[in-house]
């Protein structure tokens, strides 16, 4: 039988098919464009080839075309009978995982790769920060990730996508120097390598190394489509190395060029979280933005996300709605996340219900209840999902509460806690110049 990239038997006799199938699997594992067009080749040349058809469901989950996933998923299914096992498994977890039924398919992501473990894609669903472990609501969810990926090691050797996820689950568990070394040789092996780019820059955030990672995004970023999944969330990461560093107006520029909903080409739910991290940041670190930025990007979520649902996502809005001053449309959506919670439809429990309302709070004026709130959620903020540095918003939050409600001490004692733990640059001189613009 023809094989993949990963050595695994395919069950087509197309070789042009399994040509075209390998090279988009390894721009859709890259985070690149072309993956669509060159999977529609496969599919043209053996309309049968299962695999082809679930990895154009997962593509279209990514692309958020929910829809299209399903339909595609549904065909790989119809297609199951006379496949191999593994190619089976492959195609129920794509199937579970579309369909969002993320616990049944992570369970059997876990069965399925102690039997086939270079299985890349159905793994892809359970890595990174939006991921099945992501979004579980667990407090571990980065040591599962890692601990996940430590336990196939052996079988995967020096492959530049799987040393891409090692070396990132190893930097958010603490582990920065040998993550920065497997993420390192990873992009060495594919330069183009959008997932390995992010990692890295996470790398440089967390030991503290801002010039480092403003360096390497300035060298890299222009080689990268910017219509690609993670131009935006890149741009982010550059957009939030300049503002710590004191630089607000290179900031803005960043953002108003490839961040803001007008000029993203990410999807929404991308798109609305780095454009409410960003301008929330300005909110509460003294450079407030333009009321147009805060009204466009407080409307894309109204309009894209008119309801509450998945928590990371509702934590963003809440960002959202408070950085443009909408409290009536800010206590609907507390008002519908509280509803969630109390019906068992979040994953990460009551801290999100807490943290929106911390975040309400401030945006009141009532920091002193915003500290209280913030500091109850303080322990339980991982279940969220997200990155360390994605959720550092939360703690900023409650550094700056704290020091609004004239609590200097207590922001002391925060920032030091996370400084002495990760995130380095954001310290005493941090603190420092927060104190100054306040």
């Amino acid at each position: 039988m023809l094989e993949d990239r990963f050595g695994l038997p395919l069950s087509t006799s197309s070789a042009v098919a399994v040509e075209a199938y390998v090279t988009a699997m390894d721009l859709l594992l890259s985070a690149n464009l072309g993956a669509g067009a060159l999977l529609d080749e496969a599919i043209a040349q053996d309309k049968d080839f299962a695999l082809a058809h679930a990895a154009q469901a997962r593509l279209k989950q990514m692309e958020a075309q929910g829809e299209q996933a399903k339909s595609w998923a549904d065909r790989a299914v119809r297609l199951m009978p006379g496949l191999t096992p593994r190619e089976r498994g492959h195609i129920e977890i794509t199937s579970l995982a579309v369909e969002g039924r993320g616990a049944e398919a992570y369970r059997l992501i876990e069965e399925h790769v102690s039997t086939y473990p270079r299985d890349a894609l159905p793994l892809s669903f359970a890595l990174g920060v939006y991921g099945l472990l992501g979004f579980s609501g667990r407090p571990d969810h980065h040591r599962a990730q890692r601990e996940l990926l430590e336990s196939i090691a052996p079988d995967w050797g020096d492959d530049w996508w799987f040393r891409t996820y090692l070396g990132w689950s190893n930097i958010e568990t603490g582990d920065c120097a040998n993550g920065l070394k497997m993420v390192e040789s990873a992009l060495a092996d594919n330069p183009l390598n959008g997932h390995a780019a992010h990692a890295y820059g996470h790398g440089f955030y967390e030991i503290g190394d801002v010039s480092a990672g403003v360096n390497f995004l300035v060298e890299w970023l222009p080689t990268h489509d910017n219509r690609s999944p993670l131009h935006c969330h890149l741009s982010w990461h550059h957009a939030l190395f300049e503002l710590e560093r004191g630089n607000a107006d290179g900031a803005a520029a960043i953002y108003d060029k490839s961040i803001r909903p007008a000029a993203a080409h990410s999807v929404p739910m991308f798109t609305l979280v780095d454009c409410a991290a960003f301008l929330w940041r300005g909110v509460i670190f003294g450079h407030p933005p333009p009321d147009s930025d805060t009204r466009e990007t407080a409307n894309y979520a109204l309009t894209h996300f008119p309801h509450a649902g998945q928590a990371f996502v509702n934590l963003h809005t809440a960002l959202a709605l408070a950085a443009a001053g909408d409290e009536d449309e800010l206590a609907a959506h507390l008002e519908e996340v509280r509803q969630l919670v109390a019906e068992g439809r979040q994953p990460p429990g009551q801290v999100i219900e807490t943290v929106c309302a911390g975040i309400a709070a401030f945006a009141r004026r009532d920091f002193d209840d915003a500290v209280g709130l913030l500091v109850k959620a303080r322990g339980e903020i991982e279940r969220i999902g997200g990155s360390h540095a994605q959720l550092d918003v939360v703690t900023d939050t409650l550094i700056v509460a704290c020091l609004r409600a004239g609590r200097r001490d207590e922001a002391e004692q925060e920032m030091l806690s996370r400084s002495r733990r990760r995130a380095k640059h954001l310290d005493a001189a941090w603190l420092e110049r927060l104190v100054s613009a306040h």
